[in-house]
């Protein structure tokens, strides 16, 4: 049944129907008169702008609390439709100006009536008023706009009804004020905000709960249609649940149902023919079993129902068959139903048909059977072994231990997985999750830890191990997959050349066969005097080699004197001595080597530290250049004197002290415990022991995967791009042989400087490592720019569609442009992001290319398929050919770096363990075959791109390919701009259309609309919680289950006949 919505007004009403997918008509009733025809408004007032119009009519809107669709046909009505509903809602709120009109009112005097308590001393004419007054509050909580209600609540009117309930004495809840007060609150529920108040309330359940005590059968009614309509309710529920357990400590019953039985039970006096008030309690008790946690629990189903049967429930319900009503009858199917189902799939659980729940032993017997052989039977002996001893006294209170037995088994088969009760009546507080845990052995629980701790950190260590592993498997099979690619490439092109070669050569043999046959002719016609000497021949002129063959060129002619010239020099070996000295002096006395000229230099005394020091980082000046300097006449050695070298080697000792903190005296302070050797900078340390921590690896394996490049994928690439910042210095590598018979005392910094300096060449192996890692990623990231290019300028080439498009442009050109712009054969390609500057002349906000979409696509189709040809475009028109030819020459001095590098550890002797030249010469050779392929790829896209310009009649020298596939692309994304503008365009001319058909049938659904929206009762429109509490009513919100157990009525009949049961199935009206 689809929910409606709480209307605007009693009064002067408006009316939308919102049950077709046209725009509603307007129309509004005379107040209190339904026999008046509904009459089309015409507002008096001229219509303000759209803009304040819009402002206005969403402050109306708000109002009127309507569902996201309601609210969605709302705005889109028309203008003048908003300003009908506006104007018609200002006129009626004139009209209702009174004192009644505002929350104050009803508050007011709802507070006067709760003072005056009862009902004895009032005239007949005042309790008429008073029900009266609360009946009009109840017409105004559904009918009021919407800022009536949230008033209402402001002020704290819930409180003030609920006030007014608890404090009535029995002639007013025996009255009809008692049901208008009820009524109340049901009209406050009917709206969206007010419902969600009074269920957040803390006592408001409970408070309507308490008026079952009345006897006044409306009032009853009224209260059980309102609790049962929210135990539909999301959350609703477990409120419903604590409501009854509320109601049975107010009334003092032994047990929470206890009154509705009663009430269910009673057939005499006015109880005789009401069907109503057990039509409603049926209602409330499927609605209590079904929903909430019912909805998915069997077992809280169970709980519930058995609390019910328990009460004596199942005569009574035979008994109410008897009055014949068709809706009391549906509730009683739709209990009877469920419960059979609910015992067929609880007796599964034992694999019987039916349990009797009224047999102590069969259940006994079926608890035992199952706990049998387990480890849970002990317990149950124990259970039974202490109830037996449970205290017992007919006049004691010792029920009260049986109830909280009761009360905690149910809690553990009730209670979910999170420790939610979903029921009320259990023990507060009590977690059985937390109760369980509390049982286990606190050494198990410790063993338990200890062993997942081992195991998670064994399931660490083969997860890196695994990671490890499969790191280096990607990088072993992305270098076969690489190479064997670039083997079929070679393999192609072996081929080629070899078909190459043979051709050569046989062009070669041919040509030597055409030589010997003319040296012969030569030869034969030469005259007495002797032939001339043929080409070649001692003696003779040199023949010159003809073009394409593959004979050397001659050698040089030795030089005068038939000798052979010197072979040059061989370079000096790298570390070598210096050059030999120059010449001696005119005096013939030799200095000292790097001493000045002129004078000779007496040895330094310099005192020698006991312990090593920190380094001075100076720049020495050569003793070649201290002649004439200030450096002459200054003598350190009487420094010395006067230094405290103790106290200087100290402070700058190179080993790191630490202090004491607790010094007494200077003695114990001055002790250090030397720890470390460091005499590089500290801030370059600290960053080198950063790297290392992250690196995690020592200086053995650093070292190895070096000398091996990096077999097992260790180093990562940017960990080496790290380590290449940390490679040792000349200055470093000084400092650090002078320490190195310290080496056990040596920073972790100093230490890997140390040991990584040991490396021959480990700078250059670390850059030719850091290259290889590097190379397939930089091929990757050039090889698709080149490939852009290329498939860029293919695209423009072959486009038939762009073609097709620029004949059209060029007609466009000629046709709209005179004098010397026109009579045009071609234009530059740039012009086509000119065309959207031309705009119409009718309408400004269409351009030349909004039209030129529209002839295309109406005379051309063919050319809509222009991004598809030119899908390319947008990639090219990214490149820079600069950046381009710089990112290859940078691979290119790189390659060359590496095979420099090659070839100088060719020459040195190999070490154990060193895999350079292996791996590296493999490495060269598929590298440089892959950057080959770059390049006569780059060759291939510049001879398109260069062919595509000149296709367009560019400047080959000046157009770059950003800019040239950047016009195209920009072109395109103006096409796709423009044809989604027309688009655009289309479909509001299209919804114009749409409204000027809908405004003509206006007319016509206007009286159908009429109807849909008319109250049933009073002029009066129900609400989401009245359609609701009428589905519950008439048991309709219990169709589908009711359905879906009628289809299992059979089954479960034939069923439960051949088992025997005791009690028989009800036989089942419908």
């Amino acid at each position: 049944m689809a929910p409606r919505k709480r209307s605007s007004r009693g009064i002067s009403f408006i009316f939308c129907c919102f049950r077709s997918s046209d725009h509603p008509e307007i129309t509004y009733r005379l107040r209190n008169d339904s026999s008046f025809a509904l009459q089309t408004m015409e507002p008096a007032l001229p219509m303000p702008p759209v803009e304040e119009l819009d402002v206005m009519f969403t402050e109306l809107v708000d109002e009127l609390d309507l569902t996201d669709k309601h609210r969605e046909a709302m705005f889109a009505l028309p203008a003048e439709k908003k300003w009908q509903i506006y104007c018609s809602k200002k006129k009626d709120q004139e009209e209702n100006k009174g004192a009644t009109s505002w929350p104050e009112f009803y508050i007011d005097q709802l507070n006067s009536m709760a003072a005056r308590k009862s009902l004895i001393a009032l005239e007949k004419e005042d309790e008429e008023e008073r029900n009266k007054t609360i009946e009009s509050l109840k017409t105004a909580l559904r009918t009021k706009p919407m800022r009536f209600v949230t008033r209402f609540i402001d002020l704290d009117g819930l409180s003030c009804i609920l006030n007014f309930l608890k404090s009535m004495d029995y002639e007013t809840a025996e009255s009809r004020i008692h049901t208008s007060l009820i009524g109340c609150i049901k009209a406050l529920m009917n709206n969206s905000l007010g419902r969600a108040h009074v269920l957040a309330h803390s006592e408001s359940i409970n408070v309507i709960a308490q008026s079952l005590s009345t006897e006044n059968i409306k009032t009853k009614v009224a209260v059980l249609e309102i609790m049962g309509a929210v135990c539909l309710v999301p959350g609703g529920h477990k409120k419903v649940l604590e409501a009854m357990l509320h109601y049975q400590k107010y009334a003092s019953e032994r047990t929470r149902f206890q009154t509705l039985i009663n009430d269910l039970d009673k057939s005499t006096g006015r109880y005789r023919d009401e069907v109503s008030l057990k039509t409603a309690i049926m209602s409330f008790i499927n609605a209590v079993l079904s929903q909430g946690a019912g909805v998915e629990s069997l077992d809280f189903r169970l709980h519930l129902r058995y609390e019910f049967l328990m009460l004596g429930i199942q005569p009574v319900i035979d008994k109410l068959r008897e009055h014949e009503n068709s809706t009391l009858d549906r509730h009683l199917d739709f209990f009877e139903m469920l419960r059979n189902e609910d015992e067929l799939e609880f007796a599964k659980r034992f694999e019987l048909v039916h349990i009797d729940t009224k047999s102590a032993t069969q259940m006994f017997e079926l608890t035992r059977k199952r706990l049998t052989h387990t480890e849970a039977y002990p317990h149950f002996m124990s259970i039974l072994h202490h109830c037996l001893q449970m205290p017992y006294k007919r006049s004691g209170n010792t029920v009260q231990y049986w109830l909280l037995l009761d009360r905690i088994v149910q809690q553990i088969v009730i209670q979910s997985d999170k420790g939610q009760d979903p029921d009320a009546t259990p023990l507060e507080n009590f977690n059985i999750k937390n109760v369980v845990r509390m049982l286990v052995n606190e050494n198990e629980v410790k063993q338990w830890k200890e062993q997942a701790e081992k195991m998670r950190k064994e399931h660490t260590e083969l997860q890196q191990k695994l990671e490890k592993k499969e790191r280096e498997c990607d990088a072993k099979a992305q270098e076969k997959e690489e190479m064997m690619q670039t083997l079929n490439k070679m393999k192609e092109k072996l081929e080629k050349e070899s078909s190459e070669h043979k051709q050569v050569k046989q062009q070669v043999a041919d040509l030597t066969a055409q030589l010997h046959e003319m040296s012969r002719r030569a030869i034969c016609a030469a005259g007495p005097g002797g032939p001339p000497l043929p080409p070649g021949a001692p003696g003779g002129p040199l023949p010159s080699p003809a073009p394409g063959s593959l004979l050397p060129p001659p050698p040089p002619p030795p030089p005068p004197g038939g000798c052979p010239p010197p072979p040059p020099p061989p370079p000096p070996p790298p570390g070598g001595p210096p050059p030999p000295p120059g010449p001696p002096p005119l005096d013939g006395v030799m200095p000292p080597p790097g001493a000045p000229l002129g004078f000779a230099l007496k040895k330094k005394s310099i005192p020698q530290p006991t312990n090593a020091l920190k380094s001075f980082n100076w720049s020495k000046l050569p003793e070649n250049k201290l002649a004439g300097t200030v450096w002459t006449d200054i003598d350190d050695a009487k420094v010395f004197k006067i230094l405290d070298l103790e106290d200087l080697e100290r402070t700058f000792s190179a080993y790191q002290r630490q202090q004491k903190e607790d010094a007494i005296d200077d003695t114990l302070s001055s002790r250090h415990k030397v720890k470390e050797l460091s005499v590089i900078d500290g801030r370059r340390a600290q960053n080198c022991n950063i790297l290392l921590s992250r690196l995690k690896l020592s200086n053995e394996e650093i070292k190895r995967a070096i000398l091996t490049m990096d077999e097992q994928e260790d180093l990562p690439k940017d960990m080496l791009e790290q380590l290449l910042k940390f490679v040792p210095e000349k200055g470093d590598i000084d400092l650090l042989e002078e320490h190195k018979h310290e080496l056990d005392r040596m920073a972790k910094a100093d230490r890997f400087l140390f040991e990584m300096s040991r490396i021959n060449h480990y700078q250059q192996r670390l850059q030719s490592l850091y290259f290889k890692k590097k190379f397939a990623e930089r091929v990757a990231e050039v090889k698709p720019k080149v490939e852009a290019i290329r498939a860029g300028s293919k695209a423009v080439l072959q486009s038939s569609s762009l073609r097709q498009l620029l004949e059209v442009v060029l007609a466009f050109g000629n046709y709209m442009n005179k004098g010397q712009r026109g009579n045009a054969f071609g234009f530059k390609i740039s012009s086509l992001n000119k065309i959207a500057d031309t705009k119409s002349s009718i309408d400004k906000n269409i351009t030349l290319l909004h039209y030129l979409i529209t002839i295309v696509e109406k005379k051309y189709p063919k050319v809509l398929h222009l991004h598809e040809e030119l899908r390319d475009i947008p990639q090219a028109a990214k490149v820079n050919m600069t950046e381009l030819e710089k990112e290859i020459n940078t691979l290119r001095s790189g390659l060359r770096a590496v095979e420099t590098e090659l070839d100088f550890q060719k020459s040195q002797v190999q070490q154990t363990g060193d895999k350079f030249v292996s791996v590296v010469s493999q490495f060269i050779t598929l590298a440089s075959f892959s950057f080959s392929d770059v390049e006569d790829l780059l060759m291939e896209a510049k001879e398109l791109f260069s062919k595509a310009v000149k296709h367009f009649g560019e400047d080959t020298d000046k157009m770059q390919p950003d800019e040239f596939f950047g016009i195209f692309d920009q072109f395109l994304q103006a096409v796709t701009e423009a044809k989604q503008e027309n688009e655009n365009m289309r479909r509001r001319k299209e919804e114009e259309e749409r409204r000027v058909r809908m405004e003509a049938q206006l007319k016509e659904q206007r009286e159908r609309e009429r109807k849909a929206r008319k109250a049933k009762e009073s002029g009066e429109e129900g609400g989401e919680f009245d359609d609701l509490v009428s589905a519950l009513r008439s048991g309709e919100v219990f169709d589908k289950d009711l359905s879906k157990l009628k289809r299992n009525r059979k089954r479960i009949a034939n069923q439960l006949a051949d088992s025997g049961r005791e009690r028989p199935i009800t036989k089942l009206n419908f």
